[in-house]
């Protein structure tokens, strides 16, 4: 483990859940997207010799989402926080550039940072815990509790509350990051969303659905907490999902060539193929 990473123990004031109105916009580009509403794909399945985007665009109650699919006999599931000299990405594009684009179904940020970028809650890179599970109470969104953590290993992904994750996940992961407000437990919405809330903002998350995918959501527009949390719940049928960010979320689906940028991020979860493009 870099010493760099040794320095992550404390709990630094919170760049990724100020409120959240303010902000930065996101820009995005994607070229040749499939258009509202378009039907699921089958994430990764050849279609000739391009690959269909694990990507696909949606309307739900007037607002466009992107929902991307990870499907565990496809993919593989990673965090990425810095480069080979502990640098910190801090962009999309700054990651982009260091993985070659057909070994990537897509990749977005991945919780809630302090001001260097570093997660401000549990999170494991490769096996490597380099940060321990936050229990503190705080100010933000990280800390409207329940929060949670998405982690997996192998092909299994799953969200809990921090809560249950303490108390019942033994074995360190694979991969794992906190963030919060968790937005679907147990079926549930979080008791304090609301059904369609004043701030709006562009929002993501992600959930595991019954047949084990994993569905990372963001908005194409500004949304509520409350119509993102009915997204999971009603939509996509998924009992326990968990909020990322907002208003820096971004996405980056190479087959799109869909690349965004705005405001420094920090942690990064990656979807990688496991059949590249070229093989």
């Amino acid at each position: 483990m870099k010493p760099f990473f040794a320095i992550l123990t404390g709990f630094a004031v919170l760049t990724g859940c100020q409120p959240e109105p303010a902000g930065e916009a996101v820009a995005r580009v994607e070229v040749g997207a499939t258009g509202p509403a378009s039907p699921a794909p089958s994430p990764g399945a050849m279609v000739g010799s391009a690959v269909e985007s694990a990507c696909r665009s949606i309307i739900f109650e007037n607002t466009s989402l992107t929902d991307c699919i990870a499907v565990p006999t496809r993919h593989r599931i990673a965090t990425a926080l810095a480069d080979g000299e502990g640098k910190i990405f801090r962009s999309l594009s700054a990651f982009a550039a260091t993985r070659e684009k057909g070994d990537i179904a897509f990749a977005v940020n991945a919780g809630m940072y302090d001001d260097d970028g570093a997660p401000i809650g549990y999170f494991v890179e490769d096996g490597n815990r380099l940060q321990t599970l936050n229990t503190n109470d705080g100010e933000g969104n990280f800390h409207m509790k329940p929060n949670g953590v998405f982690f997996g290993t192998g092909d299994r992904w799953e969200v809990r509350s921090t809560e249950d994750f303490l108390a019942n996940v033994q074995d360190r992961p694979d991969f794992g990051t906190q963030s919060g407000p968790m937005l679907v437990i147990d079926g549930k919405l979080h008791p304090d969303i609301t059904q369609d809330g004043p701030s709006k903002a562009i929002r993501n998350g992600v959930g595991v659905d019954d047949k084990g995918r994993a569905h990372f959501v963001i908005s194409n527009a500004p949304l509520s907490f409350g119509k993102l949390a009915r997204f999971y719940r009603d939509e996509l049928k998924i009992d326990n999902a968990l909020y990322l960010d907002g208003n820096v979320s971004e996405l980056w689906n190479p087959t799109t060539e869909r690349l965004d940028t705005g405001a420094p991020i920090g942690p990064i979860l990656v979807v990688e193929r496991k059949v590249p493009d070229d093989e």
